[in-house]
């Protein structure tokens, strides 16, 4: 296998483009190869299998939906409602705006139904970030205990995925920040 990082990331990025795009069964080697712009067969070179490149994107969606320190910083010390809904809302926006990352990750969840490694692989994750968001929260103050959490997770992510996917539907109950908010003060209290 070739090592050359700038490439594997360019690489992956225009995976993740081409799942958002294409959908899982789009994604091959030589659509990679055509939109990462490089020789046909370069993808091969570095992924060892489709299932290489698919695990391998997995591990980068978390990469490019990383937040920012200070999002982290917020999130850290969100001790009230109104804090924790500007959290919220900073954290759906940055999901919504990374709109192929997003689509991608659910290209990769639907394929992971068919492929065991992977859904392992996106079930350890998930826990383990849902488990930290438990703990940061329950350090930070913020209203609410380990049920809030995982029920933010649960109707955020249908917000995000009802925002990409079908915008009309909600059009009319507020902007997404509205909803957020919404969805907050009904789990949390306020």
């Amino acid at each position: 296998m070739v090592s050359n990082p700038e490439r594997r990331i360019a690489l992956l990025d225009a995976a993740i483009e081409t799942l958002a795009d294409e959908g899982a069964r789009g994604l091959t080697f030589r659509m990679v190869d055509g939109r990462a712009a490089v020789p046909i067969g370069t993808t091969s070179n570095y992924f060892a299998s489709r299932d290489d490149l698919l695990t391998q994107v997995a591990a980068h969606l978390y990469v490019r939906f990383a937040p920012d320190p200070d999002e982290l910083d917020r999130a850290a010390a969100a001790s009230t409602v109104d804090e924790l809904i500007m959290v919220m809302q900073g954290v759906v926006a940055r999901l919504i705006e990374r709109r192929s990352v997003y689509l991608a990750m659910l290209e990769l969840r639907l394929e992971a139904t068919r492929r065991p490694a992977l859904q392992e692989m996106f079930t350890e994750r998930v826990r383990d970030d849902l488990a930290a968001n438990v703990a940061g929260h329950a350090a930070s103050g913020a209203p609410g205990d380990r049920n809030t959490v995982i029920v933010l997770y649960v109707a955020l992510a249908g917000l995000i995925i009802e925002q990409l996917t079908l915008p009309g539907v909600l059009a009319d109950e507020g902007s997404t920040d509205d909803l957020v908010a919404l969805v907050v003060r009904s789990v949390a209290g306020d």
